[in-house]
């Protein structure tokens, strides 16, 4: 199990609109618009002040950043270097404290297993050649006792219509490519791997987009974008 759980494809599509991350218009528009409302549901989990917590595909740095502003000791991770290199460059430029480093989840879990008080991975999964690894990894990462919070993209013909049709190709919130439709993750796929990992798995929540205010929401419907909390027993 250790060759690396990643797509070169995959990696080399986020390296090349690397120079945009902390740009609010930019390619990666949709999660500065999604991210304050994913931190609001972060902290309905887990407090952050204090809190020791990794960012698994932390990418930009746009999560790590948010974290470390609350108060959390944050390490970021992923296999983008050039998504790193703007990470750590905005984090000198802001003073965010936060650790980058260019590692996957699954070689982080050999290395440091059990250490971490909240692990994040968001809006990841479905950027992976197999998911159900990073779940376990994620859950290896994680201290007894301790949280694990996921986001993804459901797999149907309406994610499809709204989150690829719509998202890249109407609305243009998104680089035309960014999402492989066959990779979205079912809510009970997600379910099935985080309990297979040994994981609890607790509140389901959906998040919508309102084209015409330009914001995210948290929904009951998980039919397009969801995220899921999950505890690791004591």
């Amino acid at each position: 199990m250790n060759d690396p759980n990643v797509d070169p494809v995959e990696l080399k599509k986020f390296s090349d609109l690397a120079h945009r991350w902390w740009d609010p218009n930019g390619a990666f528009r949709p999660l500065h618009q999604l991210n304050p409302v994913r931190m609001d549901w972060i902290e309905r989990h887990v407090p952050l002040a204090g809190c020791c917590v990794l960012d698994v595909g932390c990418g930009g740095g746009i999560l790590s950043e948010a974290m470390s502003a609350r108060g959390a000791k944050v390490l970021g991770i992923d296999l983008a270097g050039k998504s790193l290199q703007v990470a750590r460059l905005h984090a000198l430029e802001s003073g965010a404290e936060v650790e980058y480093r260019a590692i996957s989840a699954e070689e982080l879990a050999q290395e440091q297993p059990a250490q971490f008080d909240l692990v994040t991975c968001m809006e990841m999964l479905e950027h992976v050649p197999d998911p159900a690894r990073t779940i376990e990894s994620c859950a290896r990462l994680v201290r007894p006792g301790g949280t694990v919070l996921f986001s993804t993209i459901n797999r149907n013909p309406k994610s499809f219509l709204l989150a690829v049709v719509g998202a890249e190709y109407v609305l243009g919130l998104l680089p035309r490519g960014t999402h492989d439709y066959a990779r979205f993750l079912r809510p009970s796929e997600l379910a099935r791997g985080a309990r297979a990992s040994g994981l609890e798995v607790g509140d389901l929540t959906g998040m919508r987009y309102n084209p015409l205010t330009q914001r995210f929401s948290l929904h009951r419907d998980t039919d397009v974008n969801y995220l899921v909390a999950c505890r690791r027993p004591s």
